[in-house]
């Protein structure tokens, strides 16, 4: 039977979307750290962001498609040479299956046909791999912070030419020490049996298209060049090369176009957990383009911690909820690891919300392990919007 369909209903899309992403947490087989590394594989990255109000993006996201995670899958990924550090949209951990994938990228910033953000200073570059070479690894603060410092930050220039050497390949994270980066020679981390060798631009344009759609479930051209600068033309190129093979197919979703993997459409035939109810980090690979989640999922959402506290609605570090295949609700959380207490500050429902009694059962049983996941054994809720929505016993008991 074909799986070819010309268009697809709002539902449907979202629910391929979901189903793609691994939301809600999916059953898995196997040791909790495969199914991490598997859940990494499969997205395809995983972004790293230092912000600790709760738990980090990073684990957060990983919780989120694995209910046995815990935090040192991370580092004995990293140190089993499985993962590994460098920029997608933003720093991220990649599979180390994808490594060479991200060789067209650091060979242009090496030639200089991609800009980095720091200056190079070759010589100071060269004398900083020396000092790792003969060595080991070793950390930024290993290094005379003395020089100019650059940027908002204020970058010392032996962390800048610790930072270009990362970019350009030279070097890569061997792990972290209090999430401090140590640096070390790239032949070094990498397993000796990788394949090194460079991707053709034929290659890299369908390994950038069939990891999108693969992670996404669709997309479109603007979507699939977001997350890796300056690839719209080799993208653009598969594209068409795929649609004339059949390899992808176009439908339509609210009379917008968006390609897909004709396999993918499978998906449809699934079930989705709609009584599952899941909190995601602002980070969350769902989540990351906003403008494709307001149009496919209705969810305008912006990160406030970056707005100005007078003009902040849903709070300082609001979290979104996804229950019934829906963006449903938003949580401005702190977690006090101190005092073990996770402060909802404020809980927020979208005015699209109906089954509220059900909502409130599926989020007060998610909170208990999201409380604990947070290293928290209390909760305490502030504020509700709608304040007609009571919801205190249900996670205060």
């Amino acid at each position: 039977m074909s799986l070819k369909k010309e268009s697809l209903s709002l539902r449907e899309a979202q629910k391929l979307v979901l189903l793609s992403q691994l939301l809600p947490t999916p059953k898995v087989v196997g040791s909790a750290q495969d199914a991490t590394l598997s859940a990494i594989e499969h997205l395809g990255y995983i972004q790293i962001d230092t912000i600790s109000v709760i738990e980090r993006a990073h684990h957060h996201t990983l919780y989120n498609r694995n209910s046995r995670y815990k935090s040192a899958h991370l580092e004995e990924l990293i140190a089993d040479k499985k993962v590994f550090e460098y920029w997608a949209h933003a720093a991220s951990y990649l599979p180390m299956t994808d490594y060479r994938f991200t060789l067209p990228r650091k060979q242009a910033i090496a030639s200089g046909k991609q800009k980095h953000w720091y200056k190079r200073d070759v010589q100071l570059m060269q004398s900083v791999a020396e000092r790792i070479k003969a060595e080991g690894p070793l950390m930024a603060k290993d290094f005379n912070k003395k020089g100019k410092k650059h940027g908002e930050w204020k970058t010392a220039p032996t962390k800048q030419a610790l930072e270009n050497l990362f970019m350009e390949g030279e070097l890569m994270i061997s792990k972290r020490v209090n999430f401090h980066k140590v640096y070390d020679l790239t032949e070094r981390v990498l397993p000796s049996s990788l394949n090194t060798t460079t991707p053709t631009d034929d290659e890299y344009g369908k390994f950038l298209v069939k990891k999108y759609l693969r992670a996404n479930g669709l997309g479109k051209l603007t979507e699939m060049t977001y997350l890796i600068k300056n690839t719209k033309p080799l993208v653009t190129n598969a594209l068409d090369t795929m649609l004339k093979t059949g390899e992808i197919e176009l439908v339509n979703v609210s009379n917008t176009a968006y390609y897909v993997l004709p396999e993918a459409l499978k998906l449809l035939n699934q079930p989705l957990a709609r009584k599952k109810l899941k909190i995601l980090s602002p980070f969350d690979n769902l989540l990351i383009q906003r403008k494709r989640m307001t149009d496919l999922f209705n969810f305008d959402y912006t990160l406030e911690c970056y707005v100005p506290q007078h003009k902040r609605k849903h709070g300082y570090f609001s979290l979104p909820i996804l229950w019934d295949g829906k963006l449903v609700a938003r949580m401005d959380s702190k977690a006090d690891r101190k005092e073990k207490v996770l402060y909802i500050h404020q809980l927020t429902l979208e005015p699209s919300l109906r089954k509220t009694e059900a909502f409130a059962d599926a989020l007060g049983r998610e909170l208990q392990s999201f409380m604990e996941f947070n290293a928290c054994n209390s909760i305490q809720l502030h504020r509700t919007i709608p304040s007609s929505f009571k919801f205190e016993h249900r996670v205060l008991n």
